[in-house]
C-alpha cells in the first residue's frame, strides 16, 4: 500500500462566494409558485389531444463552509433551481401516446428569476402541440443517418460518453464496483494518445460558467478550480482530479512542464457525507465558423435532427450507448421535411465522436445539465452543466422504438 500523497493547495485560500442568484426561491411565496404551476398546466390542456400534464420545480439553496488545516477557510452559498414540465397526448384511436418534456428549459445555478424567465405558461402551449404532432408523426425507417443534435439533447450524450468516461477514479478502476469502469484507460495508454474526435475537438472542463449548476469558487477540499482541456484537438489531454488523485498523474504534467495540481474536481452533498471526485462542468467548446443549428440542416443532404433528451442506455464502460430524444425531424435535400417518431441511435463513443464533421459557433452555446447525478456507495448526488454547441456526425446507426401490437 502506497501512503496518500495530497497535491498542494495554491496559496492560502480564504474568502467568500454566492452564486449569481437574483431572487432567492425560498423567498418566494409557495401560492405564487402553484399559481403559476396551475395556470402554465392550464395552457397546455386547452391543446386539443393533449390529456395529461405533469408540473414541478425544484429548488436548493446550500451554504457550506470548508476549513482545512492547510489554511483554507472558505464559505459559500450556492443555489440551483429547475423548473419542468411534462405533457402528454392520447390518441385513443390508434392507442398512441406520446410525450413532450420541456427540455428546452434547463436547470441552472441561478435563483427564482431563471423560473419567470422561462415563459412556463407561454411555452406549455407549444410543447403540448408538438406533443400532439408526435401523434402524427412518421415512425422513423431503420438505417444510417447524419445526425444533427441540438444542444437541448448533445448535453446528456456529453454527460454520459464524454464527462463520465473522463473521471480518474473510474478510468483507474475505483468505481468498479457501482458506477463501472472506463474504456479511457488506462492513463499511460490514453494520455496524449487516444483519439477521441476531430482535430477541431476540444473539450473543457471548469467550475467557472456564470449560472452553471456546477459553478463554485472552491471545491470541497478547499481547491480553487481551473479550467483544463480533457479533450484537445481530438486527443484525450486530462483526467478530472482531486488533491488525493492528481499525484498519480504528475509523469504526465511533467512532460508538460507542471506540477501534479487537482483541477478542483472534489464534493460532497452535505456535511455528513465524504467528499470525493465529482465532475466539473464538462463542455464540447465552439468551433471557429459561427454556424447555427439551421446551418448544419441546410448542410445536410439527408439526416434526422434531433432536439431535446431523452431516455438512454450506456454500458459500465461508457463505450457501447443508445440515445433518444424528445423531437425528431426528417431532413432532405437541406430541409426539414417533417417530424418522426420512434427514434434512438445507436453509437460507440470513439466511433460517434470521430464521425462529427461540423459543429456551431459561439452564437449557438448553451448550458444543458443535469439536477440530480448518482455517483458513489453510500450513493451522493450532485449537480453539473454541459456547455455545447449543435454538432453533425455522419452515418449513425438510427433504430425504431415504436411500440408493436
Amino acid at each position: 500500500m502506497r501512503p496518500v500523497v495530497l497535491a498542494p493547495v495554491p496559496g492560502n485560500q480564504r474568502g467568500t462566494w454566492r452564486s449569481p442568484a437574483e431572487v432567492d426561491p425560498f423567498d418566494v411565496a409557495i401560492e405564487e409558485k402553484v399559481a403559476l404551476l396551475l395556470s402554465a398546466n392550464e395552457a397546455a390542456l386547452r391543446v386539443p389531444g393533449a390529456r395529461f400534464v405533469n408540473s414541478a420545480m425544484f429548488f436548493l439553496r446550500e451554504e457550506k463552509t470548508v476549513a482545512t488545516t492547510d489554511g483554507t477557510l472558505v464559505t459559500q452559498t450556492i443555489y440551483r433551481s429547475q423548473p419542468t414540465m411534462t405533457v402528454t397526448a392520447v390518441d385513443p384511436a390508434a392507442g398512441d401516446f406520446q410525450t413532450r418534456q420541456s427540455t428546452d428549459v434547463q436547470p441552472m445555478g441561478r435563483g427564482y428569476e431563471h423560473v419567470r424567465q422561462a415563459r412556463l405558461v407561454e411555452n406549455a402551449t407549444r410543447w403540448a402541440e408538438e406533443a400532439v404532432q408526435k401523434l402524427r408523426a412518421k415512425p422513423v425507417d431503420v438505417g444510417r443517418y447524419d445526425l444533427v443534435l441540438h444542444p437541448t439533447h448533445l448535453w446528456l450524450t456529453i454527460h454520459e460518453s464524454i464527462a463520465h468516461p473522463t473521471e480518474l477514479d473510474r478510468a483507474m478502476g475505483y468505481e468498479a464496483n457501482y458506477a463501472g469502469t472506463s474504456f479511457v484507460a488506462p492513463p499511460e495508454k490514453v494520455l496524449g494518445k487516444l483519439r477521441y474526435g476531430p482535430e477541431f475537438m476540444n473539450v473543457q472542463g471548469d467550475r467557472s460558467q456564470p449560472g452553471s449548476l456546477g459553478a463554485a469558487r472552491w471545491d470541497d477540499e478547499g481547491v480553487e478550480p481551473d479550467t483544463f482541456l480533457i479533450i484537445k484537438n481530438g486527443v484525450v489531454n486530462d483526467f478530472q482530479t482531486t488533491r488525493e488523485q492528481a499525484p498519480a498523474l504528475d509523469w504526465w504534467y511533467k512532460q508538460q512542464g507542471r506540477s501534479a495540481r487537482s483541477h478542483g474536481n472534489s464534493y460532497a452533498q452535505s456535511w455528513a457525507d465524504v467528499q470525493f471526485q465529482r465532475m466539473p462542468n464538462v463542455s464540447l467548446l465552439p468551433g471557429d465558423a459561427d454556424s447555427t443549428y439551421d446551418d448544419l440542416i441546410a448542410a445536410t443532404d439527408r439526416g434526422i435532427a434531433i432536439t431535446g433528451d431523452g431516455s438512454f442506455s450506456i454500458d459500465q464502460q461508457r463505450y457501447n450507448a443508445q440515445f433518444g430524444g424528445q423531437l425528431f425531424y426528417e431532413i432532405k435535400g437541406g430541409k426539414i421535411v417533417g417530424m418522426l417518431k420512434d427514434v434512438a441511435y445507436q453509437m460507440r463513443t470513439p466511433e460517434f465522436w470521430n464521425a462529427m464533421d461540423m459543429l456551431g459557433g459561439r452564437s449557438s452555446y448553451m448550458l444543458g445539465g443535469a439536477f440530480n447525478d448518482g455517483k458513489g456507495q453510500p450513493s451522493q448526488s450532485n449537480a453539473v452543466s454541459h456547455g455545447c454547441v449543435p454538432t453533425r456526425h455522419r452515418s449513425i446507426n438510427v433504430i425504431n422504438t415504436g411500440r408493436r401490437a
